[in-house]
């Protein structure tokens, strides 16, 4: 009884140190997806703009300046219905608009995960074995987590924000950002949450801290896209919400930038745990093994 608990332990063991060892061997693998990824968009864009820079230029050119009043005088009118409540307008451009667009995408996301139809859409199901549908009990606990993530960790962090940037200048500036600087900002951004979150996201592998922190996002092996906020707050802090709003912060962008990224920023990351390799849209097949391998 004795030797058999002992046996028991020591293979418990040689399971978390195999696990630490996938994943210390996972995470460069990780890092050098992410830089191919960037490298495979930049050089593209190089060819692309060498190629065809003139005719691009030209064609801007010519949209910007056409749409640009139009821009301008819509931001206008949000600007004077807001005058006098720039706190509110922060707030709605970077809190109730990019999780607008979280909700609205992972619920129909959530449609063909509960239903298992359409199978136009199913059949690119990369687990196809794994939850399909999804447990109702398991989702209830995701869909409170998330919304406790959203409401008490987001949230205070976003209030937060406006005073960082408002000290900076003024985020909700009658003035919409140049074409090129909103273009700007965005890669800059990009690149900030790329390297932040990959190393955010390695710390929190650690052993010390992965069975105290990082395991909670684990529990879904086959991941769906509302668990790409479902975390232990610590976590969400730190590796979701910090390298994300970093970039605007730094920069003192303007609402409508950093409103834009926001919604960016959580349509990609519920793309890279919705399950599903889509036509036309980026693979999340490495994160889904990911989530699939480290289970301990």
């Amino acid at each position: 009884m004795v030797l058999d608990k002992s046996v028991s332990e020591r293979r418990r063991g040689e399971e978390r140190a195999a696990s630490s060892r996938q994943s210390a061997q996972e995470a460069p693998g990780e890092l050098w997806d992410s830089v191919k990824k960037a490298a495979f968009v930049i050089g593209s864009g190089i060819l692309f703009l060498a190629a065809f820079g003139n005719s691009l230029t030209w064609h801007l050119q010519r949209f910007w300046g056409a749409s640009g009043d139009f821009w301008q005088n819509l931001w206008t009118k949000v600007h004077l219905t807001f005058q006098g409540h720039d706190a509110a307008l922060f707030y709605l451009g970077t809190f109730f608009a990019p999780y607008f667009v979280f909700w609205v995408l992972n619920g129909l996301l959530l449609l063909v995960d509960t239903t298992g139809k359409p199978s136009f859409i199913t059949r690119y199901r990369i687990q196809q074995d794994k939850d399909t549908p999804v447990d109702p009990t398991k989702l209830c606990q995701a869909v409170k987590t998330v919304l406790f993530n959203q409401m008490f960790i987001s949230g205070p962090m976003v209030v937060a924000g406006y005073h960082l940037v408002s000290w900076r200048g003024d985020p909700c500036g009658p003035e919409l950002p140049t074409f090129h600087w909103a273009l700007m900002e965005l890669a800059v951004f990009s690149m900030l949450e790329e390297v932040l979150f990959y190393y955010s996201h390695r710390l929190f592998h650690h052993p010390s801290l992965y069975k105290h922190y990082h395991k909670q996002h684990h529990e879904w092996t086959a991941p769906i896209g509302l668990v790409s906020i479902y975390a232990h707050p610590l976590e969400h802090v730190i590796s979701n919400m910090l390298p994300v709003v970093i970039g605007p912060v730094l920069l003192g962008s303007h609402i409508t930038t950093s409103s834009m990224w926001s919604c960016l920023a959580l349509v990609s990351t519920t793309i890279s745990h919705c399950g599903y390799h889509l036509p036309f849209l980026p693979s999340p097949e490495f994160h889904d093994f990911h989530h699939l391998r480290l289970q301990t």
